[in-house]
């Protein structure tokens, strides 16, 4: 006997192949991006040990010269979101991968601070046009319905990197490992990632008329007001990737915090698993709002650990961790619901502005992070940027619940 599908079935399948998410492209570009962020995140808690033990840098210099990176990729965020606006994404993007990967390579030759700074300068441009450029392909594949799981997954795959990245950074570096030697290790990681780019096949882009030079092709105007409230969060975020396992040594938690990265990165983890279906759903704002409680209640627990280890050490190292699980969870929930924000925000030829200005918002605090937790560190302590950093992400709260979420409800287009 002959089955003959009705058409209501062809239709029905059809359409869940259209909004099927699992798809080659998807699966190569969430290795490259994990491959990246790996190598990127792998370097992320060495590099302040490098700068001291190497160029003998103080902890304002270390902020300093850690902050070059975010500054260059602040600097090319905008632009680069107009340039994908624009030309075809893939090749751009292949191209900034290049110049990411090759600048591990130009660590190892790196004689001098100066000729490490242009370096370090160089891989932030790099890295500003890259990460824009893998957030606008990986939208561009993905079925529009199912956009918040999707990129709630491609975040998590940084996530995954953070969680096992800068552990292995700290392993290799504790175990007498040398600095050559875990620049290899960043290289490597960037060499398969670039491959795995090249492998992603994407959908055609006609030609687009160029419209005149005007400030919304650069910054999504639209999103200014978000952009500040996730500033304001990633402030404490920067001083917490760069300066964590120093403010442990500082007041004495004597454990592998390599480990901090991975509880982070769990906590993140766990997020996945709801928050993205809640935002396909349209609970944008709650879910974003939800992430902002946890956020500020771990930084101010961080910011004690200071005074809760001479009460006692076991606890504190506990707490320590649970901190770093509190803190994932918060901002595992916030990413894809601020990235999908922003793009609701935008026309559909602007993904790549909404995208960069997303991208640019976090850049500027994570640079201001790294200045200010170097800077109040060596004037005061670790504690005191910690502190500091909680303070911001009570004002980041509050002007997102008054002025970000009216906002977005009156100007979002989908």
């Amino acid at each position: 006997m002959t089955y003959h599908r009705s058409d209501q079935q062809i239709e029905r399948s059809l359409i869940m192949a259209k909004d099927r998410l699992i798809t080659p492209g998807y699966c190569f570009i969430l290795a490259a991006n994990f491959l990246l962020y790996f190598g990127f995140w792998l370097l992320i808690p060495v590099l302040p040990f490098y700068l001291s033990e190497f160029f003998q840098a103080g902890n304002s210099t270390i902020g300093i010269v850690l902050s070059c990176y975010t500054v260059a990729a602040l600097c090319i965020r905008p632009f680069s979101g107009y340039l994908l606006d624009t030309f075809a994404r893939k090749p751009l993007y292949l191209f900034a991968y290049f110049i990411f990967m090759l600048m591990f390579a130009g660590y190892l030759i790196a004689g001098s601070l100066t000729l490490f700074i242009i370096f370090r300068i160089i891989h932030g441009v790099s890295f500003g046009m890259v990460t824009v450029g893998g957030n606008t392909v990986v939208i561009d594949i993905m079925p529009s319905s199912r956009r918040g799981e999707g990129l709630g997954y491609y975040g998590l795959t940084n996530n995954i990197a953070m969680s096992i990245g800068p552990m292995f950074g700290l392993f290799l570096h504790d175990g007498g490992a040398s600095f050559a030697t875990i620049f290899c290790y960043a290289l490597g990681s960037c060499m398969l990632g670039f491959l795995s780019a090249s492998l992603v096949k994407t959908p055609y882009k006609p030609p687009v008329k160029r419209e005149p030079i005007s400030l919304d092709r650069f910054i999504l105007l639209k999103g200014m007001p978000a952009g500040l409230s996730l500033l304001l969060l990633s402030i404490p975020y920067g001083m917490t990737t760069n300066y964590v396992a120093m403010y442990a040594r500082e007041i004495g938690i004597h454990t592998q915090t390599g480990f901090f990265f991975t509880f982070m990165a769990i906590g993140m983890a766990i997020s996945r698993i709801f928050s993205g279906k809640l935002v396909d759903r349209g609970k944008i704002t709650q879910v974003i709002a939800a992430g902002l409680y946890l956020v500020v209640v771990s930084f101010f627990l961080l910011a004690s650990c200071v005074y809760l280890i001479q009460w006692n050490d076991t606890a504190c190292t506990i707490l320590f961790f649970g901190i770093a699980l509190l803190m994932g969870i918060g901002f595992g929930i916030m990413f894809p619901a601020f990235n999908t924000l922003f793009v609701n925000l935008a026309p559909n030829n602007q993904r790549g502005t909404a995208t960069s200005t997303y991208l640019t918002s976090w850049d500027v605090g994570i640079g201001i992070g790294m200045l200010t937790g170097g800077y109040i560190a060596e004037v005061c302590s670790f504690d005191k940027a910690y502190l500091f950093g909680a303070c911001l992400t009570v004002v980041s709260a509050v002007y997102f619940k008054l002025k970000v979420t009216p906002h977005y409800h009156k100007n979002k287009l989908r």
